[in-house]
């Protein structure tokens, strides 16, 4: 059988985490590498974190959200959740646009870890220094 419910895709980074979302017309349900969001993410500042794109456009229960994440730590994942929840807005209806914008909802977060570098113990840190 067919599924006639319109689905929108999109994909959000952030560190090194990847988050592939689906979004389709439903209750606000929220399903995280098949989990309750709230299962997968155990803190309720990472739950706000995610739904926040949501809110700002008053779309709460007016969508379905299921997504596949990988990579990286909570946090990370948290945040690429939250952009690819911003873009795939925009796909269902490109009105929300200047709302998640005004909000700084569709910005990919470039910070990065700093790369280590040779003779040091970590990318800025260096060794113990002895004078004598």
């Amino acid at each position: 059988m067919v599924n006639d419910v319109e689905k929108f895709y999109a994909t959000g980074k952030r560190k090194e985490s990847i988050a592939k979302v689906w979004i389709k017309p439903g209750s606000g349900n929220v399903i995280v590498n098949t989990k309750e969001v709230k299962d997968y993410f155990m803190r309720d500042s990472l739950v706000m974190n995610i739904k926040q794109p949501l809110t700002c456009t008053s779309t709460t229960e007016s969508y379905d959200i299921s997504a596949v994440v990988s990579g990286g730590g909570l946090s990370g994942q948290a945040g690429a959740l939250r952009l690819g929840v911003s873009r795939a807005l925009i796909e269902a209806d490109p009105g929300h646009r200047a709302a998640l914008k005004r909000g700084g909802f569709l910005t990919r977060d470039a910070r990065v870890v700093e790369r280590k570098k040779y003779g040091r113990p970590g990318a800025r840190k260096r060794f113990q220094f002895s004078k004598r």
